[in-house]
């Protein structure tokens, strides 16, 4: 596509009130394949606010306009850079290799994290987590409701410290182990942030800063954060 027909596929794709998943994918290969520079890309997020400007003046639902100019602007950002990824690691157990990368991620965050775990059941783990809390990071778990009781999980102790966090309750396991750092890091693989997948487990994680692997990892967190209800935590236990 050259400038012009990106801008009548997004002319069209407002029209319709929308740009789902699926037109939303199409447009970022679309710009990737073409090697979108800095000035192309400026040129089609201005274009493109021009487009959602006329749109409300011409009465269109101001809601729909800002939620279709948000997937826009989410595509044209993701488009930078996004084949190459400057962060590229992964560690391996027995020893403390993946939690210490963990550890690294939580110190460094900034403003969010958002992590999605089967069970969370190592201190060193949950202090690091309690301290981006403690310091204004906003955190948030997803986990599995058959770990949150088991001997050793700090699940409700997280909970009680006011850290979200949300359980999948269905019959079925919600068995991801990943996070996303400031929506920027990812890390995901194997492993349990327990003591004894550091100790015995042969496992791994990887740490990328590659955007096609965000977005899709960011969108699974928001779908099951959506889906999962709140983990309302017990009394007493663990101060």
């Amino acid at each position: 596509m050259n400038q012009q027909q990106w801008l009548d596929w997004l002319s069209d794709s407002l029209q319709d009130g929308r740009l789902d998943d699926n037109e939303r994918r199409e447009l970022q290969v679309s710009l990737m394949e073409a090697g979108l520079s800095d000035d192309d890309r400026a040129y089609l997020r201005n274009q493109s606010f021009k487009l959602a400007q006329q749109a409300i003046q011409e009465g269109t639902s101001s809601l729909s306009v800002l939620r279709w100019l948000e997937r826009v602007v989410k595509v044209l950002d993701n488009t930078r850079n996004s084949a190459i990824a400057e962060v590229a690691t992964s560690w391996f157990s027995p020893g403390r290799a993946c939690a210490a990368g963990i550890i690294e991620q939580l110190r460094q965050v900034r403003s969010k994290v958002d992590i999605c775990v089967f069970t969370i059941a190592d201190d060193e783990l949950t202090k690091h987590i309690l301290a981006a809390h403690d310091r204004g990071v906003k955190v948030r778990i997803i986990t599995d409701n058959d770990k949150v009781n088991d001997a050793g999980s700090d699940i409700d102790y997280l909970a009680r410290k006011g850290v979200p966090v949300k359980i999948d309750t269905t019959a079925y396991h919600m068995h991801h182990k990943f996070a996303v750092f400031d929506g920027m890091r990812l890390i995901n693989g194997s492993f349990n942030w327990t003591r004894s997948a550091s100790r015995y487990n042969q496992e791994d994680i990887t740490l990328t800063d590659d955007r096609r692997f965000l977005t899709a990892f960011e969108e699974q967190f928001d779908q099951l954060w959506q889906r999962f209800p709140s983990h309302q935590p017990t009394q007493g236990g663990r101060a």
